[in-house]
């Protein structure tokens, strides 16, 4: 299992992946998930993966060949930020059909899921889901936020914390949080933590930062975080155990 996550902003994007793979409690591994590719002054492109190791690494083999060999169409020629999603998309069905059979044989999972992000010269910052049959969503303003892996623990934090116009320093440190929530819940997700952020309409990577095990920054957030959280929940307001909407008559919306 993994934890990924991308975030579409009014000002660029930030992804951010743990690096842990295993097959079982006493098989734990480390493995890159967040690969970037740009050309100075037309693309920057940032590609993020989970599922079968396996498929996903032979996806990313494929796209780094055809950058090679200069192969069309590849990461550098598309001609927008939705085609290199369906060109994942297609490379994630030609090497599932090329081992299906065997992984069924030996009744393999072989999903995968891909986050596809970034800008390419004349369009706005874009962040695509890429799920294993080839076909994607796309991250808009109201929904601005993606994941894949195990999802469940770090969305409550992104539910609650981002906005499409929350500043992009503030939108990094969401993303810190909803992986270190993730780890501190599920021992399938672990460090190193991958964070990677770009800033719209500059078409590279500047800011990247990886998280070890041990990180005194790591440690730093979760335990400000578990503070701020436990003082928050002391001073809430007591349960009003007499309270009765049909007698005070008042309802109180929440979004």
């Amino acid at each position: 299992m993994t934890y990924c996550l991308g975030i579409l902003n009014a000002d660029g994007l930030v992804f951010g992946a743990d690096s842990r793979t295993n097959a079982g409690v006493d098989y734990i591994s480390t493995y890159h998930k967040l690969f970037d590719f740009a050309q100075p002054g037309d693309r920057a492109i940032v590609l993020c993966t989970s599922g079968n190791l396996s498929v996903t690494q032979s996806v990313m083999q494929e796209v780094k060949r055809d950058i090679k060999h200069q192969v069309e169409p590849n990461l550098y020629t598309l001609e927008s930020l939705y085609d290199v999603a369906r060109y994942i998309g297609a490379k994630i069905r030609d090497v599932q059909d090329l081992d299906r059979p065997w992984f069924k044989r030996d009744n393999i999972d072989f999903q995968c899921n891909f986050l596809v992000g970034g800008q390419v010269a004349g369009e706005d910052p874009m962040l695509f889901l890429v799920y294993r049959q080839g076909n994607c969503i796309q991250a808009t303003p109201e929904t601005p936020f993606l994941q894949i892996g195990e999802t469940k623990y770090g969305k409550p934090i992104l539910d609650r914390l981002l906005a499409f116009d929350t500043p992009l320093d503030l939108v990094v440190k969401s993303a810190v949080l909803s992986i270190d929530s993730t780890m501190k819940s599920n021992i399938s997700v672990g460090p190193p933590i991958n964070v990677l952020m770009y800033q719209r309409d500059t078409f590279e990577i500047r800011h990247r930062l990886r998280l070890r095990l041990g990180s005194p920054y790591l440690a730093k957030i979760r335990r400000y975080w578990e503070d701020a959280v436990r003082q928050t929940f002391e001073q809430m307001p007591d349960i009003e155990w007499q309270d009765d909407v049909g007698v005070n008559g008042q309802e109180i919306s929440i979004d």
